[in-house]
């Protein structure tokens, strides 16, 4: 793996851990959400529109993972509204690599090797560590993986048939929409429109930022290193949740999410 791929790794990691931060820390993470996600859908239009061709084959995908992606933002707004970004991040980025592993498992995503199954009583001891006291928000979480795990199994296929970036809006679109609509509806256009604040539009630029800075990387580096190197954001998002939400972590919280890093680490390089 070279300098520049490991370093837009880290950067991606970086920015996700931080959208994740922007949207935990605000007053109303759900209205939060809906906004950043309108401002992405907005500002990265031009770049899709400038973006390669998507195939009329990738439309089924499409509608699939947008509908994955809305249940995704919803799943994960709804974590961070009743638990710790430290206890919620580890768990719903940590989880959803194992569950793709598990697919794998039942035939739907290739060979499994002894690494990975490693990884993966590495990443569940910690998920059980980091869960303590935060029950509502690690079920919240929990499904959230089991969303992205979801999107992940079909963008791999879909991605078959569109370019990355336009393929990538044209799946957030139709789930901002839902996002923003379902908001609208829970807590009144008010509360959405109060939401549209530089907190949440820096979440929404990150949101696009970490997956360019990922294909950047997958342009230089294979998937396995760059995707290990992409889960140094479980710490990092548990680091942030310590010292700049003033969230309770404890040792055992931080052995949880190392050893979830770490077992998603081997899962990706097994």
């Amino acid at each position: 793996m070279t300098t520049t791929a490991f370093l837009l790794a880290l950067g991606a990691a970086v920015l996700h851990a931080t959208w994740n931060l922007l949207l935990a820390g605000a007053p109303d993470p759900r209205a939060a959400t809906a906004a950043a996600l309108a401002t992405a859908l907005v500002v990265f239009a031009p770049v899709a529109a400038l973006a390669g061709d998507v195939d009329g084959a990738a439309i089924p995908y499409v509608v699939a993972s947008a509908a994955l992606e809305a249940a995704y933002f919803l799943l994960l707004s709804a974590a961070y509204r009743s638990g710790d970004l430290s206890a919620v991040y580890p768990v719903a980025r940590g989880a959803a690599p194992v569950l793709v592993l598990v697919a794998g498992i039942a035939g739907l995503g290739g060979e499994v090797g002894a690494l990975q199954v490693l990884g993966v009583v590495l990443a569940g001891a910690g998920v059980v560590a980091v869960q303590r006291g935060q029950d509502t928000a690690i079920v919240l979480a929990l499904a959230t993986a089991a969303t992205i795990a979801a999107y992940t199994l079909v963008d791999h296929a879909g991605l078959r048939h569109a370019d990355p970036l336009r393929y990538l809006w044209l799946v957030t679109a139709p789930s901002a929409v839902l996002t923003v609509a379902a908001t609208a509806r829970e807590q009144g256009r008010p509360a959405v429109l109060a939401a549209f604040t530089p907190r949440s539009v820096v979440a929404g630029l990150a949101t696009y930022g970490a997956y360019a800075l990922v294909l950047a990387a997958l342009q230089r580096a294979p998937a396995a290193p760059v995707a290990a190197v992409r889960e140094t954001s479980i710490v990092l998002a548990v680091a942030a949740g310590a010292l700049l939400l003033h969230e309770p972590v404890g040792r055992l919280r931080w052995a949880g999410a190392i050893a979830v890093t770490a077992g998603v680490a081997l899962v990706a390089l097994g």
